[in-house]
């Protein structure tokens, strides 16, 4: 079965345990959802690729996504108090790897309860997970480049669009809320196991119409697949939801 094996975390699998993020912004205070890097205005998807991957390249755990039309939000890892936070953010400030900043609580961010976006944000995750149709499998991947496993591309697909989301799919089934396979909704999470019954080894997400997109396995790619199907449908291990 494709996915991390039975009952094996995937790599890097530790939930976060922070409680505070450091971004940076206007320094203007003019849009304080817009986030700059020294240079410029991020409403350039290069500027936040390029802010994104400096601070990556620092050892962080940055990562960056849409925020209304030509706007990109940077998020710059999970911190156990705001203390932790501010201290990095003024450590990078004071580097001129990013302007201002400010800091935000996970709850700010949450994994589920996003009851002001609803169905638009559903559709950007389903969008989200199509644009990496295609890439290949890689065990550990989180990204585009170096490739996915099926808990990284949640993990990727999440993030991109604002969302916490635990690393490893463990985490990831329980951090949601269960739901039936008939009341399946556009962004909710299908998981399986290898053995029917057995330890859940994959996930994949939800883009309607019984349809799933997923990493499947080395020597794969991400793909579309039929929850209908005999395979899948034998495998089946629940689902969960993470927006209201």
């Amino acid at each position: 079965m494709p996915g991390g094996g039975p009952g094996r975390p995937f790599p890097g699998s530790s939930r976060p345990a922070g409680r505070a993020v450091a971004s940076s912004r206007d320094p203007h205070g003019r849009h304080p959802d817009r986030l700059h890097d020294p240079g410029g205005s991020l409403a350039v998807v290069d500027n936040a690729r390029r802010l994104t991957q400096a601070l990556n390249d620092k050892g962080l755990d940055a990562f960056y996504f849409p925020q209304g039309p030509g706007l990109y939000k940077v998020r710059i890892g999970d911190f156990p108090t705001r203390t932790a936070a501010e201290r990095e953010a003024k450590r990078l400030r004071a580097e001129a790897a990013i302007g201002d900043y400010f800091i935000v609580r996970p709850e700010d961010y949450p994994v589920y309860g996003q009851t002001t976006l609803g169905r638009a944000l559903r559709e950007k995750l389903a969008t989200t997970a199509e644009s990496f149709i295609g890439v290949d499998y890689t065990w550990g991947g989180t990204t585009r480049n170096e490739g996915f496993d099926c808990s990284g591309l949640v993990l990727a697909v999440y993030r991109l669009n604002g969302l916490s989301m635990p690393r490893s799919l463990t985490d990831q089934y329980k951090a949601g809320r269960p739901v039936s396979r008939g009341r399946l909704l556009v962004g909710d999470l299908v998981f399986f196991s290898a053995s029917p019954g057995g330890a859940l080894t994959h996930v994949g997400i939800c883009v309607g119409k019984n349809a799933f997109i997923h990493a499947p396995g080395t020597g794969k790619q991400v793909r579309e697949d039929s929850l209908d199907s005999a395979y899948f449908r034998k495998h089946f291990s629940g689902a969960r939801t993470y927006l209201d």
